[in-house]
């Protein structure tokens, strides 16, 4: 299935054609609500973003006109938070990955803020939007010849204690450095010795991550991973999730027949009724077993300044941050940079 392309108008007044999807991704690729939230309600006004594919260069129009759901992916969504009542009135079906990992003692996350602040954000923007509409990550879990598993589910632990009852689910991943060679790199330019997971470790956490959720309750996924850890709690993630856009925003027609839903009316036998999905929106575009459904992402590589010494999206901190002031110093246009 593909995206319908419609003709639009863009701010010099000329037309062009752009690619017009229902669900948005902001984004897998740069954090747009801590550095790009201003560029983002602006575009949104404008109705349209101009995207570079980073593959091939090529730009392409992305046009709003048909949106009915954003995905919003972030590690410090506080600056976003000016424009909650205008996403609530204009966006209306959004919700956040918000990932909240503990590398503060080792500062893997360079200039993302410090752990407790980042908690109480979260806890901000859960009581705001609806625990429903923040979904915790702790992701990658990153393991060293300083952090092993009882060291990963400790700080997992610090956090969850406290986000609780703000979510209703925790995605995590271990990392795979060694299919990411830039990342690998990176690492071992700060003198990171890091370790691979293996099926032993994978399913140490496991179990110790069962058992502290035997006092959080929430629903437990691993992000596009291969590994089978259902007999611990632990679901396969949908991170752009169907599900979750059914129970969140079923009010939406057309978001609803996009997905293929059907609501199967209740009986005298089943008073709560059924949904049924008539469709198949895999997202071929993703890793191999990534779950989620088709979405456009509209961020760009090269552009987050987290300074996170384990990114996939940045060359380098210093190219990310060279292009960010550059976007600083242009202020708002149709691209990011």
């Amino acid at each position: 299935m593909k995206w319908d392309f419609e003709n639009i108008e863009i701010d010099d007044g000329s037309t062009v054609l752009a690619q017009a999807p229902v669900i948005i991704s902001a984004s897998r690729s740069t954090d747009i609500p801590t550095f790009y939230a201003d560029w983002f309600v602006e575009r949104w006004k404008a109705g349209y973003v101009k995207w570079k594919n980073p593959f091939n260069g090529v730009p392409l129009y992305v046009s709003f006109k048909k949106t009915r759901a954003v995905v919003f992916w972030t590690k410090n969504p506080k600056p976003i938070f000016k424009h909650l009542d205008y996403l609530d009135e204009n966006v209306k079906n959004y919700y956040f990955q918000f990932s909240l990992n503990d590398y503060d003692k080792e500062r893997f996350e360079e200039k993302v803020p410090n752990v407790q602040t980042r908690i109480d954000t979260f806890i901000e923007l859960s009581n705001r939007i609806g625990k429903d509409r923040v979904v915790w990550r702790f992701d990658p879990l990153l393991m060293t010849d300083e952090i092993d598993v009882d060291s990963l589910l400790n700080k997992v632990e610090r956090i969850g204690d406290q986000l609780c009852h703000y979510t209703n689910k925790l995605v995590f991943s271990f990392a795979d450095i060694s299919i990411y060679k830039k990342v690998e790199s990176n690492l071992r330019k700060a003198n990171i010795h890091y370790l691979e997971f293996d099926s032993i470790t994978m399913e140490q956490f496991a179990l110790g991550l069962k058992k502290l959720n035997e006092k959080w309750g929430l629903e437990l996924a691993t992000c596009a991973e291969k590994f089978d850890l259902h007999k611990y709690g632990i679901n396969h993630n949908k991170c752009i999730d169907d599900d979750l856009m059914i129970k969140l925003f079923a009010h939406d027609k057309q978001l609803m027949d996009f997905l293929g839903v059907k609501f199967i009316e209740s009986t005298l036998f089943d008073s709560a009724g059924k949904i049924a999905k008539t469709k198949k929106l895999e997202d071929k575009g993703q890793r191999e077993s990534c779950g989620c459904i088709m979405s456009k992402d509209i961020g760009e590589y090269n552009t987050c300044p987290h300074g996170c010494v384990y990114c996939y999206a940045n060359t380098s901190k210093e190219i990310a941050l060279e292009n960010y002031k550059r976007h600083i110093n242009n202020g708002i246009k149709e691209t990011l940079i």
